[in-house]
């Protein structure tokens, strides 16, 4: 579980680092790309402890995580043009915390006996809803909305985790597995450029 937590705290660090970046795209100050990065990082997870009624949530439970938010956002700043170069491992480490989160996202719901569908609706929060939110910040509909495949990855891990779950599989090996598997669908949408299918316009 020590290797969850530090999972989990590099991938606070890559959504932050994502959602301070489209801030800086925007021509943001330092206030609001901190803004965007935190509300991307916690955002999800923040809303899902209030939901459950685990109060006070986990960021002021563990201030480590709006540190490193904070830290993510600002060294984005000032450093933007050398996170716009190395986007792509900015990606591969965003999906090791979609993963993460996911697991501990389904985990807090199960916890707080929400039953299995509850708890997966708990996980795709905890991995979308900050970007959610960064988005409508920005005046836009959410990318995870419009063509992404990253709430879907979220779905398949959380409904094979509750799968295991039920069989009683080894708690560690199935947070590996559904980590796993949200990791290399998010992976493989982004290199073959997947996204789920949208209504046809016709003409006329």
């Amino acid at each position: 579980m020590n290797v969850l937590y530090v999972l989990d705290l590099l991938g606070t660090f890559a959504f932050a680092m994502s959602g301070a970046i489209a801030g800086v795209r925007k021509d943001l100050d330092l206030y609001g790309v901190t803004v965007l990065g935190v509300v991307t990082a916690v955002g999800g997870g923040t809303i899902r402890d209030v939901l459950v009624g685990r109060i006070p949530p986990f960021i002021f439970q563990n201030t480590t995580y709006l540190f490193i938010s904070i830290l993510a956002s600002v060294i984005t700043f000032y450093f933007s043009s050398f996170v716009e170069k190395k986007f792509k491992t900015l990606l591969i480490m965003d999906a090791i915390g979609l993963g993460v989160f996911t697991v501990i996202g389904i985990s807090v719901g199960i916890s707080y006996h929400i039953g299995y569908f509850g708890a997966i609706i708990m996980g795709v929060m905890t991995g979308t809803v900050g970007g959610m939110v960064r988005d409508i910040l920005q005046g836009e509909v959410p990318l995870v909305l419009q063509k992404e495949i990253y709430a879907s990855a979220c779905i398949v891990g959380g409904l094979i985790f509750a799968f295991f779950d039920r069989l009683n599989l080894n708690k560690t090996l199935n947070v590996v597995i559904c980590i796993a598997i949200v990791i290399t669908i998010r992976l493989i949408a982004i290199y073959k450029n997947w996204h789920l299918p949208k209504p046809s316009k016709q003409k006329g």
